[in-house]
């Protein structure tokens, strides 16, 4: 089992930046595939980025590439996402995932990721 928790999200200026967090605990003694998804109301979730286990491969979603950035940190069992340039249309849950293995097959798909957290809201304004 692992569990996730999200932190960071908040209210924000268009333009402006914010850094999430994931924790993960329980099964931490490997490393997983992880990543980011974020669903607005009365929207499915959707992807917004990957990381592999190693942190040598990131994915993004079209809407996010070049103002969005995942890292991790292995030895604090933390994911990290990176927020600039934040747009009213970012507004949304944002939620991170893990694969609960070292291999993803299609990183966009929720459905390959085991763990969820329970979201943290992020809310930009215009």
């Amino acid at each position: 089992q692992v569990q996730l928790l999200e932190s960071g999200g908040g209210l924000v200026q268009a333009g402006g930046s914010l850094r999430l967090s994931c924790a993960a605990s329980g099964r931490t003694d490997r490393t997983y595939a992880m990543a980011w998804f974020r669903q607005a109301p009365g929207k499915e979730r959707d992807f917004v980025g990957y990381i592999s286990s190693s942190g040598s491969t990131t994915l993004y979603a079209d809407s996010v590439k070049g103002r969005f950035t995942i890292s991790r940190d292995n030895a604090k069992n933390t994911l990290y996402l990176q927020m600039n340039s934040l747009k009213p249309e970012d507004t949304a849950v944002y939620f991170c995932a893990c694969s609960g293995s070292i291999i993803v097959g299609l990183q966009s798909n929720p459905h390959n990721y085991y763990y969820w957290g329970q979201g943290t809201q992020v809310t930009v304004s215009s």
